[in-house]
């Protein structure tokens, strides 16, 4: 939904975040719905977006990263059934990329995870109704859990810039927390769960805001300390994410979608004696290998206009054999590059292929070659050290 009548329509059944009123004012001009509330997903020029995030920082409104809370003395043994990654060794105050898979191996959300205490995780969420399959599991689970959605709003502060901010906003002691871990902080007395983590390939920080009241100033204060540092506004990018080979659900990834066909064997530890949702289906799926694999791609021809919005047909010997899930344009590499799903036969490094970018002109074919991912700081070089 676009401001172009110089308001926007909003209703009352989408929530807004705590954040919505400032983001209008900072001067979003376009929204989505994810996880059932408005996202700014437009402030300008989408390149220029990108370049503030790798040049400085950017502050993005991601409240919509719902939290699913799990609390009480069986906390670590449900949140174990939920996931095929291995968390006997998560300590307190460490986070976890993790895959929450169904029966059928299927990957429901790929959220982070956030273990607060022996007994209270958070589950920061991409666009699902995991609250709600959490809970249906604990319905029968046997289990002392408690399973809410808990007073939590994460910003999301990113770019080479974001720890000088950092500083300016906490002190120098912030320079302590490490890459995938968290602290509880106060803002002149607003309480935050802070994180060294974030969706955008570059160094950045999360900040889980645990008063909704506060949400307005919280973000002032962040402008207000980035300013010098050259904070603006900003969108998460798709053009940063595809470079890094990041993946987003329900483009890159579903319930048809399986860790192994992702090449996220590493999330998955069968090895463990751990019991999950999906353990039995992995097993098979691991013996018997996949069909089809995610690959990178590069796509020849002029730039593209924007982000694909539908899954563009791969084609091999006049067959399907994939499709596009992201495409963009990247400024930097001066090229199309995209992520997408491939049968295994056309899968290595340097097969060419065929890609239908308008599927109202069938013959007309662009030329895409299978690449390595990411294709920008392959070792996370930017955001670990």
């Amino acid at each position: 939904m676009s401001n172009t009548a110089g308001d926007f329509g909003f209703g009352t059944q989408i929530r807004k975040s705590p954040y919505f009123d400032a983001t209008v004012r900072w001067g979003a001009k376009d929204f989505s719905v994810y996880n059932h509330m408005y996202i700014p997903r437009d402030f300008g020029d989408p390149v220029q977006n990108f370049w503030n995030l790798v040049n400085k920082a950017i502050l993005c409104d991601v409240a919509v990263e719902r939290q699913v809370e799990i609390k009480g003395p069986d906390a670590a043994k449900f949140t174990q059934l939920l996931t095929p990654r291995d968390l006997s060794q998560c300590a307190v105050g460490q986070c976890k990329y993790v895959l929450i898979t169904n029966a059928d191996g299927g990957i429901l959300n790929d959220p982070v995870l956030l273990r607060l205490a022996e007994d209270h995780f958070w589950l920061s969420l991409a666009d699902n109704d995991i609250l709600l399959w959490a809970q249906g599991i604990a319905v029968n689970a046997g289990m002392d859990v408690k399973i809410s959605e808990p007073d939590v709003s994460p910003l999301q502060l990113q770019g080479p810039n974001s720890g000088e901010i950092m500083k300016a906003l906490f002190g120098s002691s912030v320079e302590g927390l490490r890459y995938y871990w968290l602290e509880e902080m106060d803002l002149d007395g607003i309480p935050l769960i802070v994180s060294r983590t974030g969706w955008s390939s570059e160094l950045g920080y999360e900040l889980y805001l645990r008063d909704s009241s506060s949400g307005d100033e919280l973000w002032e204060k962040i402008m207000a300390a980035g300013k010098p540092h050259g904070l603006e506004p900003g969108h998460t990018s798709s053009i940063r994410r595809i470079e890094g080979g990041m993946l987003s659900f329900h483009a890159d990834m579903d319930m048809q979608t399986n860790p192994y066909e992702l090449g996220l064997d590493r999330l998955v530890n069968l090895e463990a004696n751990t019991t999950f949702i999906g353990r039995e289906a992995l097993e098979s799926i691991q013996a018997k290998g996949v069909t089809r694999k995610h690959v990178g791609l590069e796509i020849r021809g002029d730039p593209l206009a924007g982000p694909n919005t539908t899954f563009w047909p791969i084609i091999s010997d006049d067959k399907v054999v994939g499709k596009v899930t992201s495409a963009i344009y990247s400024p930097r590499l001066e090229k199309n590059i995209a992520l997408a799903m491939v049968s295994n036969d056309v899968a290595q490094k340097g097969t060419q292929l065929g890609v239908q970018l308008n599927m109202q002109l069938r013959e007309q074919m662009s030329v895409a070659t299978v690449v390595d991912k990411p294709f920008y700081d392959p070792k996370k070089k930017i955001t670990t050290t």
